[in-house]
Order: C-alpha cells, then structure tokens, then sequence
C-alpha cells in the first residue's frame, strides 16, 4: 500500500521557514518531493497538510498542493494498472518524468543529485556538484535559474567570471563537467528535453590546460626506495605506501586506504579501483611483499593493511574526511621524503602511478602493455598519457641543434 501526505521537512531554510513536500511512503520507505512552498511552522496545520489563515495566500496555495497530490495519485492509478507490484523507485521514475514541481530549476535539481550521491556513499561526487552549485550561485546572483538560462551564452559568461578571479582551464573545466553531468542526468530522467543541451555549442574539450604530468624516473625511484630513514622514523610510513603504490601498477591512496587483508592472497593482491570500478589483479613483488610483512607486525590488527584507518565502522562521509586528512599528510610528508632523497620535482600522490608508467616506458616495454598494466579502456588514453610524461626523447634531438656542422 503507498500513501501520500503533504508535510513540512524538517529543515530550516534561511528565511526562518521550512520546505513543503509531498511525502510518498511504500513499504515502510519514504521519499520526499519538493513543492514551490515553504511555511513557517504557525502557518501550518501538521495533521492536514495544510496552509491556515496565518498565511495570507493559504486558500491559493492549498488549492495547488491539491493538485499535486492528485497528479501523484493519477501516477499511482497508472502504475498499479501496469504492474501491481510496483516499487517505490517506479512510482520515482514516473514521477519526475511525468511531474516534477522543480523540474525548471538548476539549484534544486543540484541540490537532488547531491543528496543522492551523499546516500550512495559517493561524498566525492556530491562535492564536486555542491562546489560546481555554489560557483554558478555566486555568478548568478539569483535564487532560482533554468535550465532554459543555462544555455551556451551563460556558460561562456561563467567561464569569463571565473577566469576573473583567477580561475584555470582546469579548474574551470572541473565545474563544467559537473554542470554537463547534471544536464546529462535530467535529460535521461525525463526532466528536461535534449534541445536545451548547451554542450554541443560550448565545447569543454577546449579547457586543455591541466597542467603537465609529473613523473620520476627510474634512478629516483631507487633513491626513494635505498633512503635510510633511521634519523627520520616519521617518514617510513610514507615511503611505503609510495613504494607500495609504484609496485602496485600506481594504485592510488584511497585504495590504498580501503586495502584489505582479505584482498591479499598468497601471491596476488585483487582490488577494485574507486575511481574506475576497473578490477585488478597484481602479482606481489618482493618489495611490496617487505611492505606487507612488516603492516602485519606494526598496523592496527584490524582488517585494513595499512594503519590510515583506525575503526572498520566508518560512515561515507566519515571516511571522505578521513581521506582528506590523511592524504594532506602524505603529501606534506612525500614532500620532505623528496628533499631528503635531492629530487627537485614535486612529489605528490599520484606521482608513484605517473612514475611507474614513465619508468616502463624507459625500460622499453610496450605501449598495449602499459595500458593493459594501467587499466586503461583503450591504447589510446595511453598514447595521450605516456606522451605528456617523458620529454626526455624529444630533449635529447633537440640537442642536435647545438652541434655545429661542418
């Protein structure tokens, strides 16, 4: 049995009044729909859904949250005549599609997205669709805009606006990518038509400037690798999950992170990488063997391998924020790790995964088969990967220039 009610949610808006939603409840599981309404708590009448006479259009406005209830019963007429045994998550689909009260709205449908991902545990993504949200919010100046706004004008406009305050091409094309997915996403959920798309005119493939990759070579990698740490026990930590990630095809922190003992076998280590759901396989090199045994003697005991995450209970959110500490300090300390070892280039995290490629490379290996190594989908988002990390062949022909003829 499903039942709908009219109530307030119980989040405080600035302007001291909360949201109006339409409450759909199935099988124990509610989901809630915003309306254009919000009220102050002695404006409402909590038992009926209604507006009372303390609000001055409460006759007018009562006569619309009607309407919505009977569009949301004409869904659910449609549905059991189609299937009985309908779900919640059909009732969804069919309700933003056929009637979504914010449907015309960026910021909402923003704000929908972002408490999806935060529900699915995906707090990296919701912050990139908050971040992206609270740009075009300070560049629109407006509570409410269109989809309709948001057109190839706006985004070249947007685009101007944070090249002003300093913006890259990409930074920039950061929160363009996540103004393209959301647009994306309401097109396939029937919010929006498709001729409303404005990424056919404005081309984010323009913002080519993410900076070069950074990558060691063979011989730094041996220096980090010898370094004698007996003055400077703080780092040992951080050499081996550098050195880890190097013999581990450049698996990078979070993985890291979440590796479980359960993952590693007697000579392979099986993951799946966050970021690309790619699963890997990787035999265990003696190195990375070394690593293991001594995480055995000084981790935590519990099921993680590495001693980043202390409790095995962590929320999403909890272990987004755990992420970003611990891998600030890694960084910090990857940086100290560097000058210790007289490499002048900057050492990030995902230096060890650019280094390994780098350094296959230079031993000769091909191409296919570093980009089977890197999990990459086709050879050439390899090709494009390999040739921003080694100059050093283009370096050396340059270097005729200098020869005199004769």
């Amino acid at each position: 049995m499903i039942t709908l009610k009219i109530v307030l949610k119980k989040k405080l808006l600035s302007d001291g009044t909360y949201p109006v939603c339409l409450r759909v409840t199935k099988e124990r599981k509610c989901r809630h729909y915003k309306t254009p309404f919000s009220a102050k708590l002695s404006e409402w009448i909590e038992p009926t859904g209604n507006f009372n006479k303390r609000n001055s259009n409460h006759i007018q406005f009562n006569r619309l949250l009607v309407k919505f209830k009977e569009r949301a019963y004409k869904i659910i007429t449609d549905l059991e005549i189609e299937n009985p045994d309908y779900s919640l998550q059909d009732f969804d689909r069919s309700y933003r599609i056929t009637f979504n009260p914010v449907k015309n709205d960026v910021f909402a449908f923003f704000d929908e997205i972002i408490e999806e991902m935060t529900f699915a545990g995906r707090i990296g993504n919701a912050k990139s669709y908050r971040d992206a949200k609270t740009s075009v919010q300070i560049f629109h100046k407006f509570k409410k805009l269109t989809f309709r706004e948001v057109n190839p004008a706006f985004l070249s406009k947007y685009d101007a606006f944070l090249r002003s305050r300093g913006g890259t091409d990409g930074g920039i094309g950061v929160k363009m990518r996540s103004i393209r997915a959301l647009f994306n996403k309401a097109i396939e959920r029937g919010v929006i038509k498709e001729s409303l798309y404005p990424f056919k005119t404005y081309k984010i493939s323009n913002l080519r400037g993410k900076g070069f990759k950074r990558a060691l070579d063979f011989e730094e990698i041996m220096r980090i690798i010898n370094l004698d740490l007996i003055d400077n026990p703080h780092l040992i930590n951080t050499k081996n999950y550098f050195v880890f990630s190097f013999y581990t095809r450049g698996m990078n922190f979070a993985d890291m992170m979440c590796l479980e003992w359960k993952d590693v076998e007697a000579n392979i280590i099986y993951y799946t990488r966050a970021k690309t759901k790619g699963n890997f396989s990787i035999a265990i090199m003696p190195p990375v063997q070394k690593i293991l045994n001594y995480y055995r003697i000084h981790g935590y005991g519990n099921k993680y391998v590495f001693p980043l995450l202390f409790r095995e209970d962590y929320t999403p959110t909890q272990l987004a924020d755990r992420k970003h500490k611990m891998l600030g300090i890694y960084n910090k300390e990857l940086k100290e790790l560097a000058k210790l070892c007289g490499i002048t280039k900057n050492v990030s995290s995902y230096v060890a995964r650019h280094s390994f490629a780098n350094c296959l490379k230079q031993k000769g290996v091909a191409t296919d088969v570093i980009s089977e190594s890197l999990g990459h989908q086709n050879l050439g988002v390899t090709q494009a990967y390999l040739k921003e990390l080694d100059t050093e062949i283009v370096d050396k022909a340059l270097e005729v220039l200098l020869q005199p003829s004769w």
